[in-house]
């Protein structure tokens, strides 16, 4: 392999390694049209078939979901109750009820 061989191969892996980097800095900062649960809206990656699903819901398509989450102690409902909290859609405890004097 001559000099400028080795200087073409040796260009060639830099512009790999900075375009390769640039696509990690991209991914990192930029994770998709969904992005993180908050506000109402849940994202969660769930397993599939396939490798993998994402499921996004906001209002009341998420409430119902966070409902049916922490109401399920399946694989899906684990998954999905960490993004319920973090959207503010967490398990509300149940309302105290007041207790009663007993007639004296």
């Amino acid at each position: 392999m001559t000099r400028r061989d080795k200087r073409v191969m040796a260009v060639a892996a830099v512009a790999i390694a900075v375009l390769l980097g640039a696509v990690g800095v991209w991914a990192a900062r930029s994770p998709g049209s969904y992005g993180r649960s908050h506000d109402g809206c849940i994202t969660v990656s769930l397993p599939s078939t396939t490798g993998g699903a994402l499921m996004h819901e906001c209002g009341g398509r998420a409430r119902a979901t966070c409902r049916h989450a922490f109401a399920r102690h399946d694989k899906i409902a684990r998954l999905t109750r960490p993004q319920c909290r973090l959207a503010g859609l967490a398990r509300q405890s149940p309302p105290a009820v007041p207790a009663s004097s007993a007639p004296g």
